[in-house]
């Protein structure tokens, strides 16, 4: 997996104007495990990804970097 969802998860979470806690709350996982993510200390699993891009409505190549359209089709 591309290193460029880092940045981008973090972004939307930013844009979103959504905590670390909350967007872990959405992953049912630990604040410190999605700050990880976000810090690429650990890769963010499929089911996460899934996750996030059905919460802010992306497709999973733009929050893998593929590409810069956020648009889902």
């Amino acid at each position: 997996m591309s290193t460029k969802y880092i940045k981008r998860i973090r972004d939307l979470r930013e844009d979103h104007d959504k905590t670390q806690r909350e967007i872990a709350e959405v992953l049912h996982t630990s604040q410190t495990m999605y700050a990880r993510y976000e810090r690429g200390a650990n890769e963010l699993p499929l089911h996460h990804l899934l996750t996030l891009c059905n919460y802010y409505n992306v497709s999973a190549d733009y929050v893998l970097g593929r590409t810069d359209d956020p648009e889902m089709k």
